[in-house]
C-alpha cells in the first residue's frame, strides 16, 4: 500500500521542493489550512509535516507512523498526546543556523554602530545631522566582552563570527561538557550571573523550555554589567520583556536588539513595545525589533521545507529516524 504524507498547511505554490525531497513512491496530500484537512485524510495519513497540530486533531492520526516540525522549536507541540499515541515528533534544526547566527550579528553592529541612529536622524535633517562622530551607542566591537547563552548549533556560529570581529568571547550553558571551550577558544561562565557581570554584550541561542522561561529576567538583568547590550534571536519568552524595559529604562540595559518577542505580533499594551510604537524619547533609537525573521532567506526556507520532507520520508521508507525531540517519552511505553 503506498503511504501517505499529509502536508496540513503546504505553501501555497506547485510543491516541488517537498516533492523532491521525499522521493517517489509517496502518496503526497498537501492542504491550505488545519481546517481543510478532512477527517479521512487525518486518518489515512501515514506522516504529518507541518506547524503544532491543534490537539482536537492529533487523535484522528490513527494511521500516523511520525509527526515532523519544519521548525527547531517545538515548544509548542503537544509531546504529551503524540507520545501516548506512539508517535514520533521531530523537529528541523539543520536549516538558518547560520541565517540566525547573522542577524544576531546584524543586530550588535546595527546598536554599535548607531545604524538605526544615524538612518532616522538624517531623514530628519541630511545637512545638519551629517556627522560621523554623532554616534550615541558607538563602540569598537573588538573591545567588547560578548556574552553567549547557549551554546548550540546556532550558538556555536556566532561564537565563530564573534571571533572574527575579534571580540573576547564567554558562554554559559550548563547542558555543554567541560572542554568544549577549549574547542571554541572562548571562556566558559559557571553561571548566567557570571557571564551577565562582564559581558558587554549578551546574545541569547538557548531554547525553550521551563528552564528558560524568562531566564533573562529581573535577577539575571540585576547581575548585568551597566551599559550592556542585549540580544534575542532565540525564543521570545526566554526575555522577560517587563524586566527589559525597567533595565533600558534605568541604564542597566543601553541597547537591544530583539527578534523574537513572547506574543508575535507583540501588543501595544505591552510597556516595552508601547513606549517603542511611540517612539519615546527615552528609549528612541535604544530598540531594534524584527519581525522573527532571523531564519529567513529564499535558502533556508528551500532548507525547512526540504528537510522536514526528508525526515518524513526516511523514516517511512527505512526506519531512519532523525531529530526525534520525545525520544524519552516513548522509551518509557516500551
Amino acid at each position: 500500500m503506498t503511504q501517505t504524507i499529509l502536508w496540513p498547511r503546504a505553501h501555497p505554490d506547485d510543491h516541488q521542493i517537498e516533492l523532491s525531497a521525499i522521493g517517489e513512491g509517496f502518496n503526497p496530500v498537501f492542504c491550505s489550512s488545519f481546517d481543510e484537512v478532512t477527517d479521512a485524510q487525518w486518518a489515512s495519513a501515514d506522516a504529518v509535516v507541518g506547524p503544532a497540530v491543534p490537539p482536537q486533531h492529533i487523535p484522528k492520526l490513527t494511521r500516523c507512523r511520525i509527526y515532523v516540525k519544519p521548525a527547531v522549536g517545538f515548544d509548542d507541540v503537544d509531546l504529551a498526546q503524540f507520545s501516548a499515541m506512539g508517535i514520533p515528533v521531530c523537529n528541523t534544526p539543520d536549516y538558518g543556523t547560520r541565517e540566525v547566527a547573522d542577524h544576531a550579528m546584524a543586530l550588535m553592529l546595527t546598536l554599535t554602530k548607531s545604524i538605526a541612529f544615524h538612518d532616522e536622524s538624517l531623514r530628519a535633517d541630511l545637512k545638519a545631522n551629517w556627522r560621523p562622530a554623532l554616534n550615541p551607542f558607538g563602540r569598537r566591537m573588538a573591545d567588547c566582552t560578548l556574552g553567549v547563552v547557549g551554546v548550540g548549533r546556532i550558538g556555536t556560529a556566532a561564537v565563530l563570527r564573534a571571533k572574527a570581529f575579534d571580540m573576547d568571547v564567554v558562554f554559559y550553558d550548563p547542558h555543554q561538557p567541560s572542554g568544549y571551550e577549549l574547542a571554541l577558544g572562548v571562556r566558559r561562565a559557571d553561571s548566567l550571573e557570571e557571564l551577565m557581570a562582564q559581558s558587554d554584550i549578551v546574545t541569547v541561542h538557548a531554547p525553550l523550555n521551563e528552564g528558560t522561561r524568562k531566564l533573562i529576567g529581573r535577577q539575571a538583568l540585576a547581575a548585568a554589567r551597566r551599559g550592556m547590550i542585549l540580544v534575542n534571536t532565540a525564543r521570545g519568552p526566554i526575555v522577560d520583556i517587563d524586566a527589559l524595559h525597567d533595565a533600558l529604562k534605568d541604564g542597566t540595559v543601553l541597547a537591544a536588539g530583539l527578534d523574537v518577542l513572547p506574543q508575535e505580533p507583540p501588543s501595544a499594551e505591552s510597556p516595552l513595545i508601547g513606549a517603542w510604537l511611540r517612539n519615546e524619547p527615552w528609549i528612541r533609537h535604544r530598540l531594534v525589533v524584527t519581525p522573527h525573521s532571523a531564519f529567513y532567506t529564499p535558502e533556508s526556507w528551500r532548507d525547512i521545507r526540504g528537510f522536514s520532507s526528508r525526515t518524513a520520508a526516511r523514516y517511512l521508507r527505512s526506519g531512519r529516524l532523525e531529530n526525534c525531540v520525545n525520544a524519552a517519552q516513548l522509551a518509557q511505553r516500551r
